[in-house]
């Protein structure tokens, strides 16, 4: 899942816990190989970088004469720094000569991860007059006589704009609109490839508030939707507020919704697992930016049990001075017994954490004082923020967001779904009944009989979950219920969350 938001930090400035990094398919490395031709050089390969610390994937054979082999050698690395180790630990190995490595990360994206095509053919001038002058002007008649009929007869039907300005990229902080473009390729890239979307990136060159909904109102004539990602909070409520009263077309921005709707989903199969009830159970979120507070807004509608939010505050409690509206608003309307302490002392006793925050922020004896049969959802990506195998060791369920761990809570498995959904439904809204309708959805393609410690939500690549999530969006867009009885009402909850801490 994408990382959350910002580094929480304890009010008496706690050093966070160092913990080593896991290796990842992110940080893939093919290294090249000319090796001498004897019974145990491939094997001194393989054990010299298992000793380093990392995973091999594969190995092949590319060439050979009688005395070498050349292979390619494919493994899974924790970073930079230590993609560099494996390859000094194999140059420093008697006849090995390395020859090559490629970073297949950047291999990936060379010349960009998406295409426009066209769904015609064009190969005569019969088919150019029709989809081109003089035919064309027909349909541009129509459309000026009845606006509605863009839907029907162009590209908004089933189009999305992706738009950022660059400010949030990831866990990574304020890189700029070019920066952000890979990000936002590859999100559209997983709209086509999950829901069938035709999504195009747009990176804005401006930050401003007013200008960024100024331009996307511009732009809005040609899609069904607008997607908004890696705006930083609190600009990115303010942006999605304004666009959503602006336009006729549904705006929704992932990193609050999105993750916000796996959440509720993983931990509706959790509380199964461990036999709880979401009314009984304190839930400690660490992050009270975008993603933590759409989570906590999502819970408290659903009726939790307690929430305390953490973030560069501390623990947000009445009589704390100094906060934005949002906060204020956290302060005052979760956190039943007033806790004020730091985080370790936060989930002493609760039952579920949900971090969208920094790495490394807890160990394992903290997750041992949590409650029986406690829930973690470590999220913030890479790096949890406390490593998933010391959680394992004393809670029941563990999530995280990576695709190398049981249970990885991503956003793919809501987006593409929710899109196609309100796109069919020609929905002019994104709305909470839709949210709640599409955790469900992802909940029970699991199905009860199936679900375990290990298996809360599932596969991002489950061909079942983006047509049940749209089944279940358009049904709500078609007859939307009123939302279960929750203290507080809608009423009550802040348009404006919490400003995020400083960006790592």
């Amino acid at each position: 899942m994408r990382a959350a938001a910002e580094r929480p930090h304890s009010r008496d400035g706690g050093i966070p816990v160092a913990i080593t990094r896991l290796p990842s398919a992110g940080f893939s490395i093919t290294i090249r190989i000319a090796v001498t031709a004897d019974a145990s050089s491939i094997g001194r390969l393989t054990t010299s970088v298992g000793e380093a610390g990392a995973i091999v994937t594969a190995l092949d054979v590319v060439d050979s004469d009688p005395t070498h082999v050349i292979v390619d050698l494919t493994c899974d690395t924790a970073d930079a720094g230590h993609a560099d180790q494996v390859v000094d630990a194999l140059t420093a190995l008697d006849g090995v000569d390395v020859r090559k490595v490629s970073d297949r990360t950047f291999l990936l994206h060379l010349g960009g991860k998406i295409e426009v095509t066209s769904k015609v053919a064009l190969r005569n001038r019969d088919e150019l007059s029709r989809a081109y002058t003089p035919g064309v002007a027909r349909v541009c008649m129509a459309i000026a006589e009845n606006p509605a009929d863009a839907r029907r007869l162009t590209i908004k039907r089933n189009t999305v704009a992706v738009v950022s300005d660059g400010s949030a990229v990831l866990g990574l902080g304020n890189l700029g609109p070019a920066a952000s473009l890979p990000v936002m390729e590859g999100k559209a890239a997983l709209f086509k490839r999950f829901g069938g979307v035709d999504a195009w990136p747009v990176v804005l060159d401006t930050q401003d508030t007013d200008e960024i909904v100024q331009i996307v109102k511009a732009i809005a004539p040609a899609y069904g939707g607008i997607n908004l990602e890696d705006i930083a909070a609190p600009r990115c409520f303010e942006i999605e507020a304004r666009l959503r009263e602006a336009l006729d077309i549904p705006v929704f921005h992932d990193d609050q919704h999105g993750t916000a709707i796996c959440v509720l989903a993983a931990l509706t199969n959790a509380l199964r697992v461990v036999g709880k009830q979401l009314a009984d159970v304190r839930v400690v979120v660490s992050g009270a930016g975008a993603a933590g507070t759409a989570i906590m807004k999502l819970l408290l509608r659903q009726g939790v049990g307690d929430i305390i939010a953490y973030d560069r505050e501390g623990a947000l409690h009445r009589g704390l001075t100094g906060l934005n509206p949002a906060w204020q608003w956290l302060a005052e309307n979760t956190n039943k017994e007033n806790y004020s302490g730091d985080l370790p002392g936060a989930i002493r006793g609760a039952d579920v954490f949900i971090g969208v925050s920094a790495p490394n922020l807890l160990t394992g004896d903290d997750i041992a004082q949590m409650a029986k049969d406690s829930i973690v959802f470590a999220l913030a990506n890479p790096d949890p923020e406390v490593d998933p195998r010391e959680a394992r060791k004393h809670a029941a369920v563990v999530a995280t967001g990576r695709s190398d761990q049981p249970n990885q809570i991503n956003n793919v498995l809501a987006f593409p779904g929710v899109f196609r959904g309100m796109l069919d439904a020609h929905a002019e809204e994104f709305t909470e009944e839709m949210a709640i309708a599409a955790a469900r959805a992802i909940a029970d393609v699991v199905g009860e009989e199936k679900i375990n410690p290990t298996v809360i939500v599932p596969s991002v690549f489950d061909s079942r979950v983006a047509p049940a999530v749209a089944a279940a969006v358009r049904a709500a867009a078609h007859n939307p219920s009123p939302l279960p009885a929750a203290d507080p009402g809608p009423a009550d909850l802040p348009e404006v969350a919490a400003n995020a801490s400083a960006t790592p």
